[in-house]
């Protein structure tokens, strides 16, 4: 079943490598979407794909590659529009 998370993740996120890593893990998985800073520090993203293959691109973004410390991630479901062709760093 396909499925779309719009995600907000807070901590130490930005200037850690967490979107590219973060588009790593989502094409190896093959999850569509994308990625971009926030002003206020935080990561937005937007993931569609089958529900398990995304909810373990939610699982890394718990956890965030090294150097990073994330503090909290809220997720909002939503119905996918399969309008991605890959991931986007934005």
């Amino acid at each position: 079943m396909r499925t779309r998370a719009h995600v907000w993740i807070s901590g130490n996120v930005q200037g850690v490598f967490f979107r590219s890593s973060l588009r790593t893990h989502a094409l190896l998985r093959k999850v569509r979407g994308w990625t971009k800073n926030m002003i206020d520090g935080r990561v937005e993203a937007v993931f569609e794909g089958n529900k398990e293959n995304v909810e373990e691109v939610l699982t890394f973004c718990r956890e965030g590659p090294p150097g990073s410390k994330v503090d909290d991630i809220e997720v909002k479901w939503e119905k996918p529009t399969s309008r991605f062709d890959g991931f986007e760093i934005r």
